[in-house]
């Protein structure tokens, strides 16, 4: 069995570890934590039995992979920290968004095998979506191995064009927030036609979920059930042609498209 480390203990790392032992891909005993804080380290040993340090460079000398899970401006600090200790056969994953693969392999000397991945916040509660680029230093077995990863809090694609990030972070990345702001207005909704604000937002949440989980697990496309549920003459297609005059549609691809514009600027260090 491998063992892996997280250069990095918060939210997003203890999710993948989370997950990566529910799912049984990795054992505890094979999962190492590194952080700056000593609260978090004692947090993840006490809750998931991992082992844990608080020397970043001692924590990548025992894995074969390593999962870099800081803030984006400490990535190179930190591969500076732990270069010494990454030989050409072990696996560098970068979780941090902006830092790319030539500016990781720049201060690795283009050695090391690296992954950069674009995971979404859902995966705290094990239903992410990542989509993971690959340098050519990786072969095919360790793309599926990692990809098993990450399928661990959800789904996970592999793309053969890092520039594809840039989308995936519009899309996934900042989609929680464009799809809470949806939540809340249907709360709104059910508010002002009057139902209580506890039962209005319940109701909401679930509805998306729900008809998310329908159409992941029925593989259907999105507008086959807008259709199922559209009958004619009723509420839902007035309700469908208020959202087509506000431009509903519309907004939502600008957001993406934005979301994607503004992440293509801060890979290029633009403020």
């Amino acid at each position: 069995m491998s063992k892996i480390a997280f250069i990095g203990a918060g939210n997003m790392a203890e999710a993948l570890i989370k997950g990566l032992i529910t799912s049984g891909v990795y054992k505890s005993g094979d999962i190492i934590a590194a952080d700056v804080l000593k609260k978090r380290l004692d947090h993840l040993s006490s809750e998931y039995r991992i082992k844990i340090s608080d020397k970043n460079d001692k924590a990548a000398k025992q894995a074969d992979i390593i999962v870099l899970s800081v803030k984006p401006h400490h990535v190179l600090d930190v591969l500076e920290e732990i270069n010494s200790e990454l030989t050409p056969s072990k696996i560098v994953i970068t979780i941090a968004a902006g830092i790319s693969i030539p500016a990781i392999s720049q201060v690795l000397e283009n050695k090391t095998k690296i992954i950069r991945v674009m995971p979404n916040t859902p995966a705290l509660v094990l239903a992410g979506a990542s989509v993971l680029y690959c340098n050519e230093n990786v072969n095919s077995n360790e793309r599926r191995r990692v990809k098993k990863i990450f399928e661990s809090i959800g789904i996970a694609y592999i793309v053969e064009d890092e520039a594809l990030l840039d989308p995936a972070t519009g899309l996934s990345g900042s989609g929680p927030a464009f799809v809470s702001i949806f939540i809340e207005a249907l709360s709104d909704g059910g508010v002002k036609m009057g139902l209580p604000r506890d039962m209005a937002h319940k109701l909401a949440a679930q509805t998306v979920y729900g008809t998310a989980k329908m159409i992941i697990e029925s593989d259907t496309h999105p507008a086959q059930f807008k259709d199922k549920v559209s009958s004619p003459g009723g509420t839902t297609i007035e309700g469908i042609h208020r959202l087509e005059e506000g431009g509903f549609r519309s907004s939502t691809i600008s957001a993406v498209e934005a979301a994607t514009r503004r992440s293509k600027e801060l890979s290029k260090g633009d403020k």
